[in-house]
């Protein structure tokens, strides 16, 4: 406390010093409320030393000029018999008097108690939550530890910390601004703030703010909690909640007794979740709010969907059944994994609101960012640009939600424009407030290696009669209207019971999360098994031509670099020629002229990492000053969006798929700044991307854009690993398919994502377009590329883009070869960058009459029907495969199972490229070169596998 006294001494000199060399001063102060204000002079060279001295010395010569809550205080004061009024000060140069010096003495005492008090206040607000009761077993301490601050008044000898005395408990304070346990009070007497803060911030809530830097947002925490009374409420709303307490703790019980021995992953030990999110929703759609995204882990989903989305209990109840047929192809998932989409109306508000808890794998906080995404594509569909009409809520484990580094990667796009959803709400499950009854599931045993724990637990009195007896004990409830709540809905529970033993089968759809009305049949099946060409007329492709070779706006100045490639596209739009940036701007282009949004996301996509898209033009002169010439086409396009993410890939990437549940009738991608870096992102491809259909018959159209090719820049920076999507790909290599009129739509609808490797920006193209022209969704991986994207050759004609093209599954050889299959004595297929290296070495050695070189542009699912084509065409000759990636990567293992399926194993396909290896690439230029040449000689070695079998 001396620190303090020396702090009120120095600011008291400050204070003198400050006001000296003025004549007079006019203070002026308003108190929180509206009140009026208080003017007084303060005469040169007798300035007070403190704010409230001067108060002091103005309610001295007239009571009336300072606010009536300060004349109420001083009046308090000066009836205290050891603090009797002090006269008013001596002029100056003239010894003070006996009683002037004892006056000065008792209003210093004054300003350092008030300052004592204030101290102690924040000393509550900063760490109060460290002695909060949150353990409900008795056996912890708050924080885990048994620390205690020493500026908390947890006994009477704590005050002289703050060199106060008991003496002082009943003397009224004045409380500053920044508190409002007072409520509409001005003062309090020591004792009663002493009271309140215990009751605000060291009870069973433990906050935990004062670190925010914003005072606007500390205000606001402080007033909804401080406000006395705030906590308390209404009978009716008591009652509301006990009714929510017996659904949610009848519900887990009704379970443990009809499926003991099931694991449902129970909400026990944290029944009050349920009416926590009913009350967050009910505020929500009071405020506004029409649309609620929730995201959650396995424990309490069971719990959440029946009583906060309201899924019918009978569908909840036949997932139990061990005998119930799965109506829908695919895996399904486990009850306590799946979603629900619901409409309905608010009983609270009356109001409409639709409900979407997003199905989550048992990677518990992967769905974060999912949520995100969804939530922000709804709220663009919607115009919600302040987030008023849809909100989402994410429920975390303590644990999880600590540890997990996916939850900072999705707090991280918080505040980035195109990613903000404007605010979430999250609930974490804290296992040192509440607890678990049953331990980690129905099935464990937690006394293994939490034997006291869980005796405490086992003591526990249920949340449920805790609460009942309290409220039947203060008159609200009757014990009969109590125990009618419970039977009336245990009488649910046992009718919805009988209903689910009727139902024989289990549809995967009606759990949907993300449904598309419209999009599919009543079935949930594809209108159609067709698709249309995805070429567009030439006036289309030249218009969009022109605009990207051009800048919108007036007295725009744009970089002189960037100059010569808007001249370079001018030029090539006048040649009728595209490379792969002017492709791309046309899919897109095309796509948002016929209402289609577009969005292009990832770490320096508006520029593109290798300096190539330039979607966002800079003012060089203006700064932040931008323009997006895709958004200046048409006037009634659709938007695009294209914006530069956080260095994230799990984040994002969930971010984006979630975008793309929202609607089948948006194109987006998520582009990682090299192939490589997708596996920051494993999670969401393995768990979501590639299963998600399968597990939650949920279609997802997004596109991923992987910059993929072996050109000697290391081992990561090299490699998209294709060989892992490619496993991942369900279609049977052992299956020799039935070729029919629609095979090509109908295997893609089968498959449970589209694998290619576009060697042409046409195939690029097209198969952007056909991503949105098909009947169903898709996720489409796109091994993109990095060198191709300024190769000379690397150049698609207008012809091959207009009206009644389409996408090529293979591109096959058109040269003499085509013309002689006959002499052809090799046929080499390959995928990717890796063909302009072969077609360059065919013609230095001159064998473009005997080797011949066909491209698979989409890999999986396999387009056996035109391989086949190609095999037959050249009966005479060699089947190789080449690429350039390792023996043990890229697309050897899945391709030759295959085409030995499709040659019936009559004839052998050897493969050419690198040897085996660890890493994708070597890091040594000489090294990629080297290895390069050696498969390139054998590639064209006529002789290299003469004598060998297989």
């Amino acid at each position: 406390m001396s620190q303090l006294r020396l702090l009120a001494s120095r600011l008291g000199a400050q204070a003198s010093r400050l006001l000296a060399p003025r004549d007079v001063q006019r203070f002026s102060w308003c108190s929180r409320s509206s009140g009026p204000r208080a003017t007084f002079p303060s005469s040169k060279g007798g300035g007070s030393s403190s704010y409230v001295e001067e108060m002091y010395s103005a309610w001295l010569e007239n009571p009336q000029s300072v606010h009536k809550s300060w004349d109420s205080f001083f009046r308090k004061v000066s009836e205290e018999p050891s603090c009797g009024p002090p006269r008013p000060q001596s002029p100056s140069g003239v010894p003070e008097s006996r009683s002037a010096v004892s006056s000065r003495t008792k209003t210093n005492k004054l300003v350092e108690d008030h300052l004592a008090v204030q101290s102690l206040i924040r000393a509550y607000q900063i760490r109060g939550h460290h002695v909060a009761q949150l353990d409900p077993l008795g056996i912890l301490d708050a924080d885990l530890d048994s620390f205690i601050p020493s500026d908390l008044i947890t006994t009477i000898d704590k005050l002289a910390f703050y060199d106060l005395r008991e003496a002082d408990l009943d003397k009224e304070f004045q409380l500053p601004t920044t508190t409002f346990i007072g409520g509409s009070e001005h003062t309090l007497s020591l004792r009663e703030i002493i009271r309140r803060l215990e009751s605000t911030y060291c009870q069973h809530i433990g906050l935990e703010f004062m670190f925010i830097n914003d005072v606007e947002q500390c205000q606001w925490i402080r007033q909804k909690f401080e406000t006395p009374g705030v906590m308390q409420f209404s009978s009716e709303e008591k009652r509301t909640l006990l009714a929510r307490l017996v659904r949610s703790m009848r519900f887990e019980d009704f379970l443990a007794r009809k499926w003991s021995s099931e694991k449902r992953f129970g909400l026990e030990g944290c029944e009050v979740m349920i009416p926590a999110l009913k009350t967050i929703i009910d505020k929500s759609s009071e405020m506004g709010i029409e649309n609620v995204i929730l995201g959650m882990p396995h424990r309490g989903r069971l719990n959440v969907l029946a009583n906060v989305i309201r899924k019918d209990l009978e569908q909840i109840f036949c997932q139990f059944d061990p005998k119930l047929e799965a109506a829908d192809e695919g895996s399904g998932d486990v009850k306590y994994h799946l979603g629900m989409y619901h409409e309905r109306i608010n009983r609270v508000t009356n109001k409409n609101i639709t409900l979407s808890l997003v199905a989550n794998p048992s990677h518990l906080e992967a769905v974060d960012p999912v949520v995100q995404g969804k939530t922000k594509a709804e709220q663009f569909y919607r115009g919600d640009s302040q987030g008023r009409k849809v909100m989402s809520i994410l429920v975390h484990g303590d644990a999880a939600f600590a540890g997990q580094g996916v939850v900072y990667e999705t707090f991280h796009l918080s505040d980035l424009p195109s990613y903000t959803t404007n605010g979430t709400v999250h609930v974490v499950v804290n296992n040192q407030v509440c607890y678990r009854r049953r331990g980690h599931n129905e099935m464990d045993e937690p006394m293994f290696t939490q034997p006291l724990m869980y005796k405490q637990i086992h003591k526990q009195v249920p949340v449920l009669k805790k609460y009942a007896d309290k409220l039947i004990a203060e008159g609200t409830v009757t014990l009969q209207e109590f125990e009618e709540e419970i039977a009336k809905y245990d009488r649910i529970c046992e009718e919805a019971y009988g209903r689910s033993k009727d139902k024989k089968i289990l549809h995967i759809k009606h759990w949907l999360d993300s449904p598309w009305p419209g999009f599919f049949n009543v079935d949930g099946e594809p209108k159609s098994m067709t698709c249309p060409p995805t070429g567009v007329p030439e006036d289309v492709l030249t218009h969009i031509g022109n605009v990207a070779s051009s800048v919108p706006l007036e007295d725009f100045k744009i970089h002189t670099g960037l100059s010569r490639i808007l001249r370079g596209r001018e030029d090539m739009t006048k040649k009728r020629t595209a490379d792969w940036a002017l492709a791309e701007y046309m899919a897109f282009g095309s796509l948002l002229k016929e209402g289609i949004h577009v969005r292009l996301s990832g770490q320096d996509v508006e520029r593109g990492t290798f300096s190539h898209r330039h979607h966002v033009l800079h003012d060089q002169e203006v700064d932040r000053r931008t323009c997006v010439p895709m958004n200046h086409l048409w006037p009634d396009q659709a938007p695009y969006t294209v914006c530069n993410s956080s260095l994230s890939e799990y984040g994002v990437l969930g971010f984006e798929l979630g975008y793309a549940m929202a609607s089948p009738n948006a194109l987006v991608l998520w582009e990682a700044q090299f192939g490589d870096f997708h596996n920051m992102a494993q999670c969401i491809i393995d768990q979501f991307i590639s299963t998600g259909q399968a597990k939650w018959v949920r279609h997802n159209g997004i596109v991923l854009l992987l910059p993929h090719g072996m050109e000697g820049m290391g081992p990561e920076h090299s490699s998209a690993r294709p060989e892992r999507f490619l496993q991942m790909s369900n279609d049977d290599s052992d299956a020799y398919p039935a070729f029919s009129e629609d095979f090509e739509v109908r295997q893609l609808y089968d498959c449970n994502w589209i694998v290619v490797n576009c060697s042409t920006p046409a195939s690029y193209f097209h198969v952007l377009r056909r991503q949105i022209l098909l009947p169903f969704r898709k996720p489409l991986i796109i091994f993109s590329p990095k060198s191709l994207l300024r190769h000379p050759e690397a150049k698609s004609s207008f012809d091959q883009m207009v009206s009644g093209t389409s996408f090529q599954r293979v591109i096959p050889e058109d040269g003499a070869p085509a013309r002689a299959p006959e002499q052809v004595r090799r046929l080499i297929f390959c995928t990717g960058k890796v063909y302009y290296d072969l077609v360059k070495e065919r013609s230095s050695q001159g064998l473009e009459e005997q080797v011949a070189i066909t491209r698979l542009e989409q890999i999986s699912p396999f387009p056996f029907d035109l391989i086949k084509q190609e095999a037959e065409k050249y009966p005479g000759a060699e089947l190789v495969w080449c690429q350039e990636e390792h023996k043990n990567m890229g697309y050897y293992d899945y391709i030759n199972p295959r085409f030995m399926t499709i040659l019936s194993r009559a004839r052998p396909i050897w493969y050419v490229g690198r040897d085996p290896a660890a890493a994708p690439a070597t890091g040594n230029r000489n090294t990629h070169l080297v290895s390069l040449r050696k498969f390139l000689d054998t590639a064209f070695n006529l002789r290299a596998f003469e004598g060998r079998t297989f």
